[in-house]
């Protein structure tokens, strides 16, 4: 005969084994919610103001030399991952990451909040005007931006590996989001029109034979005072995500299970395991002096890969950051205004948009070959090359005015991004699986990619003008 109170036993069991999967996965569902969010404030910042650039410029004393000093500002504001890493390699655990992610993101958001006030606001220097407030501002947003990819990756060591990617869509999302509010606000929409001038003393109409196009830039649809507060709130919202991240109590036994798929069984005895300022690896990226390595294998997180194999990782890790974030989208402009703004602009978005989709691509089909990173790396590289061949020929590149050079270029940006945005996810995949300090080093190459490229573009764009750009009404090219 059953036992009542048994069976009565057994059914809680039952009912608590039926509730349990749908706590969790709403758990799950709000904590990759929550990572994309936080991915979101990692570059939405910088991103917004470079497709703020046609609305800026012309209010300021600076002009279009502006794009220049924004490249020195960014390359300058990689001191903040420097001491970061240096910190990670000479005193491992002393670093207290959450309160520098806090400080970090809260100074965005004030920085953020003060741009829509001051950024026209200009300071008497040796006789002449300077935009110091946008300028100084400017260099605040980027060593947040900076600091963010040495310090929110290693975070998401917390986390299990599924969140990681989440967390890149959410950073392909901050190139996308500003970009699509840029859109919104029809930022440099051009318009050709018919001039009237004097010559001679008459007036000449757009009829006559003295007349030419005109680009009028189209007025935006709201201000940059606007733009900046949106940003500002960009980086409360991601703010809100890292505090409901290191907080929330259902996140908080994320934190507790990712922990333990990542360090082994013996984590259980760390009782501040929540904390990512107490954590440690068993086996650092980059071992200290006095560590003897008596295998051939590298002392890379678990071993996993020879040391030969770490050195490809990182540089294509470095190669495909510099292509990315720094040598093309320098000539963006260069290699798509010559077919029109329509293509220039969907260019921007679809390219933008390729970025999380690479991610979310990666979500679903996470494959952790190098032979595969190795062929879409080469593969993007060989889009990048076509994409910077019709940058050198500007204003006159292969098929202008005809609609297949159009989706040419096009198709081109979007193959470029998509390919090797995947290679940098898999590649996060992989350091992920390695430890803490490999994600910490993986932020560091990504900064020293994208410093390489642009101290690389600069003087072959600004210096020499290697690149030249047609007036967009008035340019004639040969059939």
């Amino acid at each position: 005969m059953d036992d009542p109170e048994f069976s009565c036993v057994e059914s809680r069991r039952d009912l608590f084994h039926l509730k349990m999967p749908r706590r969790l996965s709403n758990m799950s569902l709000l904590t990759h919610v929550l990572a994309c969010l936080f991915g979101m404030g990692s570059w939405v910042a910088i991103n917004g103001m470079w497709v703020e650039l046609p609305l800026i410029v012309p209010e300021i004393p600076e002009g279009w030399y502006l794009p220049s000093y924004l490249t020195i500002l960014i390359q300058m504001a990689n001191i903040g991952p420097l001491l970061v890493t240096l910190l990670h390699r000479f005193r491992p655990g002393a670093l207290n990451e959450p309160a520098v992610i806090y400080a970090i993101v809260s100074m965005g958001c004030v920085a953020c909040l003060l741009l829509a006030f001051l950024w026209k606001r200009t300071v008497e220097i040796a006789g002449s005007a300077h935009s110091v407030p946008l300028l100084v501002l400017t260099f605040f947003l980027s060593v947040v931006d900076c600091t963010s990819s040495v310090t929110f990756l290693p975070f998401m060591m917390c986390l299990q590996p599924q969140y990681l990617t989440t967390y890149f869509i959410g950073e392909g999302l901050s190139g996308l989001v500003p970009a699509l509010a840029a859109l919104v606000q029809g930022v440099g929409v051009v318009h050709c029109r018919n001039s009237s001038h004097i010559s001679n003393g008459t007036l000449v109409n757009g009829s006559g034979a003295a007349s030419e196009l005109e680009a009028h830039y189209q007025p935006a649809n709201f201000s940059a005072e606007a733009f900046f507060i949106f940003l500002s709130a960009m980086m409360a919202v991601c703010l809100f995500a890292f505090l409901l991240l290191n907080r929330h109590p259902g996140v908080r036994r994320e934190h507790e299970e990712g922990r333990y798929l990542s360090a082994g069984a013996g984590v259980g005895k760390e009782e501040q395991g929540l904390r990512l300022r107490s954590q440690q690896e068993e086996k650092p990226m980059i071992a200290p002096v006095d560590h003897h390595q008596k295998e051939c294998r590298s002392s890379f997180g678990t071993g996993t890969y020879s040391g030969l194999q770490v050195v490809f990782i990182f540089v294509v890790l470095a190669w495909v950051n510099a292509l990315t974030n720094a040598v093309l989208p320098s000539v963006q402009s260069y290699s798509c205004l010559p077919y029109g703004n329509k293509a220039y602009h969907l260019a921007a978005t679809m390219a933008a948009l390729a970025n999380p989709l690479a991610c979310f691509i990666a979500m679903f089909v996470p494959i952790r070959s190098l032979l595969l990173m190795t062929f879409l790396t080469v593969s993007g590289t060989g889009i990048g090359a076509f994409i910077m061949a019709m940058a050198s020929l500007s204003p006159c590149p292969l098929l202008v005015n005809r609609t297949s050079g159009t989706v040419l270029i096009v198709v081109a940006w979007i193959l470029f991004v998509l390919t090797l945005s995947y290679v940098k996810v898999i590649i996060g995949v992989i350091l992920r699986d390695e430890g803490h300090s490999a994600l910490v080093w993986c932020g560091a190459v990504v900064q020293l990619g994208s410093m390489l490229g642009a101290l690389t573009m600069f003087p072959l764009v600004s210096v020499y003008s290697l690149f030249k750009s047609g007036d967009p009404c008035n340019t004639k090219c040969p059939l």
